[in-house]
């Protein structure tokens, strides 16, 4: 049986069963986590991120098959060696690819609409990224270069997906020891706030220590209730806009800026950067939240 598909069968079970029992215990304790609209829109971006990912695979197993063919080395030969360095060199590089999708407008023109509900709960986790197949690959090349086959390679992020997306609640309190290692729903928290000291934090999706070590990282902290969604929320929920948004945004942009370095930094540099200040990044924003609430640092 291939492997992709009985992830499936084994996660889709756990993925009903507890967004099943997220809604109950929300109205238990009467907690507004899920609405219609989110919910539907969060299944038309996973749709189109899952039929893009499927047209684009065997390209994606092209390239990263002929870099495993010219690999500069081999993979360890034991089996348990093989699948922990597999699950730490993939995380490590997921790291990278979600913090650059952060940092560059570009590639954060993609990214926001993971990031432009207002909710947060399990079924957030499945509001993709519409545009991440035709580049992710491009993070796995280093891995396949290595020698790690490229089905085992996708196979291993489809599996710490599974984690990904399970750390979307808002019903998980602080889980102890694992806080300082795995990413947590309090760790998942703080990166899809919009609050200035939560900007563009912990980046991981296994892991935390990758954010512990390039500084990203940031607990949740009780005096700073999470507000989620984006700094400026979505004004139109037409499916459209939703995916297209930030590209709509750009190109107004372009148009404004006269400058050619103003226009590069319009495209690539990070969201918010304005030649006049006008609009801040958030490492600004961030820098002057701190500022003004030093207790905080």
């Amino acid at each position: 049986m291939d492997r992709d598909f009985l992830l499936v069968l084994i996660s889709t079970p756990i993925y009903i069963i507890v967004i099943g029992l997220e809604i109950i215990f929300s109205s238990f304790r009467k907690i507004k986590t899920y609405t219609w609209k989110d919910t539907i829109e969060n299944i038309y971006l996973m749709l189109l991120n899952m039929g893009l990912d499927v047209i684009f695979r065997a390209f994606t197993l092209y390239v990263l098959s002929f870099f495993f063919e010219n690999k500069i080395t081999s993979a360890p030969q034991n089996a348990i060696m093989y699948w922990l360095l597999l699950f730490l060199f993939e995380d490590f590089m997921y790291y990278w690819l979600h913090r650059i999708d952060h940092y560059c407008r570009f590639f954060w023109a993609i990214h926001v609409t993971h990031h432009s509900s207002e909710q947060f709960n399990f079924s957030v986790g499945f509001r993709s990224s519409v545009f991440q197949p035709l580049y992710r690959f491009l993070y796995f090349i280093p891995i396949a270069w290595c020698g790690f086959e490229p089905l085992d390679i996708l196979f291993m992020y489809s599996a710490t997906q599974i984690w990904g997306i399970l750390v979307h609640t808002r019903l998980v309190g602080n889980l102890g020891p694992f806080e300082h290692i795995l990413v947590t729903p309090s760790h998942h928290r703080v990166h899809h706030a919009s609050n200035a000291l939560y900007l563009d934090r912990n980046m991981g999706m296994a892991l935390i220590i990758w954010d512990k070590m390039f500084g990203t990282f940031q607990k949740e902290i009780p005096e700073v209730p999470v507000k989620y969604g984006l700094t400026k929320n979505l004004e139109s929920h037409h499916p459209l806009h939703v995916v297209f948004h930030e590209w709509k945004n750009i190109l107004k942009d372009l148009k404004k800026h006269k400058k050619h370095r103003d226009k590069f930094m319009a495209v690539f540099g990070p969201p918010g950067w304005s030649p006049d200040g006008s609009t801040k990044t958030s490492r600004e924003l961030r820098r002057e939240f701190l500022n003004e609430n030093p207790s905080l640092s």
